[in-house]
């Protein structure tokens, strides 16, 4: 199965929470405050491989998470950093952020990675906190929460030559008698419903990849038939090959066709190289051939009779080919790809505000992680949460909302009564 478009969901790791502890040697004196930091949380890549040639591994798993990092321990000891994930991609894959509609890359060579989501930091364990004044913190710092997002991934088949041609042209008998592909075949319109990749050895002991493309028919760039799904696929081709069906009834109007939607599609396509190619010379008479011939010549600079089932002229072809593969360079075809910030914005500081009957709950990342290591009983640490939450704006939120004195608020497990009159 080919699958030319995926949709995922990633999620970088969270950083570890660091720790409070403090050092208890029965021979250190006034021992000091010896929470380690936690580890940072693993990033997501995308990372391009020339032995994928379809997304269709997307259709089976569409959500990957980078592990988080572990939180601080005791004995100034850090927590171990979450590790990355890599997630393979063919080549020629263009990524979009699904939030945005933003292209954030086109991954076009064999490892090349693609930040999509950076790990959160790890929070600072309270030895981290210690000042000339400050002798024994009693808090820490939450690990950064990590970035979730949604990922559109769109393919663009890199190949040296496209073969294009109306159904039943006979592309897959051509592909399959000049490489290893096998493609399935019969004698009916629309045989091909994906692009049939062939890998095709050069007497020099190279190889380059030509990609036979699904039917054009008329109407294919506005969508209509199984072309407008499939010419993108032909965009980065270094030329193309045209196979026409001599035994139509009106080979010249088909060529035309399929040459007026490229036209409307693209218009680099409309004048990229064509190479025509006059297949089943086996089923028409010599002279239908060279009436034909003629035709197209006025079309082409180079046109080849061959009969792709008896394997008739595809030699002859096929040295003609090598040779363009090596004249014709590949495409500048840059895709505009735009700065990816959501990659590294870990703020997560946006909270929300719920009434109850005598308590307010307060929900958000930022300060549900905060409030998961604040211990309430410790009067220092209770004075720092309460002027963060002062600083986030929390506070203010809950008088405009009109909290009053002895009202219970709530944020994840920790719960406080509200003074006015509180630090």
């Amino acid at each position: 199965m080919f699958i030319d478009k995926a949709q995922i969901k990633v999620i970088s790791g969270s950083g570890g929470n660091g720790a409070v502890a403090w050092r208890r040697e029965k021979y250190v004196d006034k021992g000091g405050p010896a929470g380690g930091d936690g580890g940072r949380g693993g990033d997501v890549y995308l990372v391009a491989s020339e032995s994928l040639s379809t997304l269709l591994d997307f259709k089976y798993k569409s959500k990957f998470a980078a592990q988080n990092g572990e939180n601080g321990q005791k004995k100034n000891c850090h927590g171990k950093c979450g590790k990355d994930l890599f997630i393979h991609v063919p080549l020629g894959t263009v990524v979009r952020d699904m939030k945005t509609g933003k292209v954030i890359g086109d991954i076009k060579h064999h490892d090349e990675k693609l930040l999509l989501a950076k790990g959160g930091r790890g929070g600072r364990g309270n030895a981290r906190f210690a000042t000339s004044t400050r002798r024994t913190p009693q808090f820490c710092e939450p690990g950064e929460s990590g970035i979730e997002r949604d990922i559109e991934l769109e393919l663009k088949l890199i190949a040296e030559v496209g073969l294009l041609g109306m159904p039943n042209a006979g592309k897959s008998t051509f592909i399959s008698s000049i490489s290893a592909a096998k493609p399935k075949i019969a004698d009916y319109p629309f045989t091909t419903l994906v692009p049939n990749l062939g890998v095709v050895q050069k007497p020099d002991g190279d190889s380059f990849v030509v990609a036979d493309i699904p039917g054009l028919i008329e109407g294919a760039s506005d969508g209509v038939g199984l072309g407008y799904a499939f010419l993108r696929h032909v965009e980065r081709t270094k030329f193309l090959m045209h196979i026409v069906d001599m035994t139509t009834e009106n080979p010249v109007r088909n060529f035309d066709v399929i040459n007026a939607e490229l036209a409307k599609y693209n218009d680099r396509l409309a004048h990229t190289y064509q190479l025509v190619v006059l297949n089943k010379s086996d089923a028409v008479d010599e002279e239908r051939i060279q009436e034909l011939k003629k035709e197209f010549e006025k079309k082409a600079s180079d046109v080849f009779v061959i009969s792709a089932v008896t394997h008739k002229g595809v030699d002859e072809l096929m040295n003609f080919v090598f040779r363009k593969v090596e004249e014709i360079p590949a495409p500048e075809i840059e895709v505009e790809v735009e700065e990816d910030d959501a990659a590294y914005n870990n703020d997560d500081s946006e909270f929300h505000i719920y009434k109850g009957k005598d308590s307010y709950y307060v929900t958000g990342g930022k300060v549900e992680r905060i409030a998961s290591v604040t211990d309430i009983t410790n009067i220092e640490q209770l004075h720092r949460f309460y002027n963060i939450l002062k600083a986030m704006g929390i506070i203010d939120a809950l008088v405009e909302k009109g909290i009053k004195d002895e009202d219970i608020i709530q944020i994840g497990k920790v719960e406080f009564v509200y003074y006015s009159d509180d630090v």
